[in-house]
């Protein structure tokens, strides 16, 4: 998975005041959770724009003062109500050998059939919580519906990996195509051509009937 640093500086006060001078100053208080104790540090509110507005996800390097550098996930995130500046973020202390759980972003490619015949795609799950070590953190889920036609679906099952624990059942359906009232229901071609050939040999049965009534027409 792809990680984003974060430069910043230990906060050596944490209370209501010196929180509010450094948000005054334009930068953003957070604390890593995890380790032996918690750490307390603030960054530039610029500095989290690529971790923050985007859908993908991101480990982060917290690199402080003096060459410290703490690797962790973003766990909490606070915005003002009125502004939607960051408030407060909370992150999670990464070890390389230690499970953690992580939400990681679906993404869906090619063109389903099924919607190109007037079908609703459904995406269900445009995240899927799993647990893993951290160097087999997944950065998405790629799935390929172009072979989804209506009434088809995908489930968590077809993701299974052993590198990681999906945290959602089996049977999840991740993305599915449903009947739409304009919606047209293509039949595969072998079924057109049994079609065909049953309505051919109804019109080979229904001539000597015909051929019959004929015969007894000109006899009489």
């Amino acid at each position: 998975m792809k990680s984003i640093t974060i430069k910043g500086s230990e906060r050596e006060s944490v209370g209501k005041k010196a929180t509010k001078a450094l948000r005054n100053a334009g930068k953003v208080p957070c604390v890593v959770y995890g380790g032996e104790q918690p750490l307390h540090f603030a960054a530039d509110e610029l500095s989290f724009r690529d971790l923050v507005y985007t859908p993908n996800a991101h480990t982060v390097v917290v690199e402080l003062e003096g060459g410290k550098k703490v690797n962790a996930i973003m766990q909490d995130i606070q915005f003002h109500p009125v502004t939607d500046s960051i408030l407060h973020i909370d992150f999670y202390q990464l070890f390389e050998d230690k499970e953690l759980t992580m939400n990681i972003p679906v993404r869906l490619h090619g063109n389903s059939p099924g919607v190109r015949n007037g079908g609703r795609l459904l995406f269900r799950k445009r995240k899927l919580a799993i647990r893993a070590l951290p160097a087999n953190l997944p950065d998405f889920f790629d799935i390929d519906i172009s072979t989804l036609k209506i009434g088809d679906n995908i489930t968590v099952e077809s993701l299974l990996n052993d590198k990681f624990t999906i945290l959602h059942p089996d049977t999840t359906v991740v993305v599915q195509v449903k009947m739409a009232r304009a919606a047209v229901v293509v039949e595969e071609e072998g079924d057109d051509e049994e079609l065909e050939g049953a309505e051919a040999t109804a019109e080979g049965e229904a001539a000597p009937a015909e051929a019959a009534e004929a015969s007894a027409e000109e006899k009489e």
